[in-house]
């Protein structure tokens, strides 16, 4: 049943923010692969989401606005002058051979577009149809991008393994 603006509590910025933070700042993770960035998109995330927030119509709705708010700043963020003459500082990533940490330093080496349909799929549960709806693609793009995302991440797994 969709919920409507007449019981918006559904929409309150504080309690759409307990419910999407972790996965909008795990999707600018996987987009900007550095924390500090990913923080600072979060928080523009949820900035304009308070300017927005009392024309949500739907749960899902606000969900697919987040991830799409999201995806459109990590980009502007990545491609900002600022961020181009900067130097990243590197990050310590923890020296135990976790598996899980190897697959997801493989999937943070994926090109853009790759990581964020790897991660929208695998990561968030999202279907390619859902996918395709949020990034503005067909899905037969978004099975194009899984398929060679998942050969790429392949040939990693497998180098590394030599």
């Amino acid at each position: 049943m969709e919920q409507t603006l007449t019981d918006a509590a559904f929409a309150e910025p504080s309690a759409v923010f307990e419910r999407y933070a972790d996965t909008v700042y795990r999707l600018a993770f996987v987009r900007t692969r550095n924390r500090h960035d990913s923080d600072d998109v979060l928080q523009e995330v949820f900035l304009r989401y308070m300017k927005i927030w009392q024309t949500m119509q739907s749960e899902e709705h606000i969900k697919a606005m987040l991830i799409r708010i999201t995806i459109n700043c990590s980009k502007s963020l990545l491609t900002s002058a600022w961020f181009r003459k900067t130097e990243p500082l590197p990050e310590v990533l923890p020296a135990a051979a976790d598996p899980q940490t190897d697959v997801l330093s493989c999937v943070l080496s994926l090109p853009a577009k790759y990581r964020t349909v790897v991660h929208l799929h695998y990561y968030q549960g999202f279907t390619i149809d859902e996918i395709a709806r949020i990034l503005s693609l067909s899905p037969a793009a978004v099975k194009t991008r899984l398929f060679r995302a998942r050969d790429m991440l392949k040939k990693q797994i497998k180098a590394d393994d030599l």
